[in-house]
């Protein structure tokens, strides 16, 4: 699921840069920096704009929710484990060879976030659904909606992010992505509901 997701935003940037700038490859794409670039047709391209998780963190406020749904129409409780909500920290970097490209790639990344941070089934193309999509229907999303919030991290975290990923630095931007809601598509379990209370008490003689 969070391959769809992101896969999905990607493929909307993919869209947004063929129309707006008249791009005719895809540039934005899913991958580990760690990994290192070449320009074989085996490796990550350097005229990439590269999309990664760096960070997942649980969203506490919604984290105390109910195990069970109510049917009032069939007076049964459906019984679940509630969904798990996340907040994915995204590295986007521009680690082109010409630097001044590398800036003007990021900077329409940023332009397009500015102008689209939140992505719903209803908002998307179908095209950017089904595009690259996970092969089995239990890694895709049915529903979602992502928001993209720009991340401003300090200069030590900066330095430990890079440090961490090799120590070469790109041009690059942090946003969280959120909120994820995971859950297993699986049949809850039934039971019936409560309609009556007995409260008389006999005693027998």
């Amino acid at each position: 699921m969070i391959s769809h997701a992101l896969t999905i935003v990607v493929n909307e940037l993919n869209s947004h840069l063929r129309d707006a700038y008249s791009m005719d490859t895809d540039n934005a794409r899913l991958g580990n920096p760690s990994d290192g670039f070449d320009t074989s047709s085996n490796g990550i391209s350097r005229d990439s704009v590269l999309f990664s998780v760096i960070n997942v963190r649980e969203e506490k406020t919604l984290k105390n929710q109910p195990n069970y749904r109510r049917d009032e129409a069939n007076l049964t409780a459906l019984y679940e484990n509630p969904p798990l909500f996340l907040n994915f920290q995204i590295l986007i970097i521009a680690p082109h060879a010409s630097y001044s490209n590398g800036l003007l790639m990021l900077s329409r990344v940023l332009r397009f976030f500015q102008f689209r941070n939140v992505f719903t089934q209803d908002n998307v193309s179908p095209a950017s659904i089904t595009g690259n999509a996970p092969t089995n229907d239990l890694d895709c999303l049915e529903s979602f909606k992502l928001i993209f919030d720009l991340h401003s991290p300090s200069m030590e975290e900066i330095n430990h992010l890079w440090g961490t990923l090799g120590g070469k630095q790109y041009p690059f931007v942090i946003y969280w992505m959120r909120m994820l809601d995971l859950k297993f598509r699986a049949r809850p379990k039934e039971g019936r509901l409560v309609t009556e209370v007995v409260t008389e008490i006999s005693h027998k003689l």
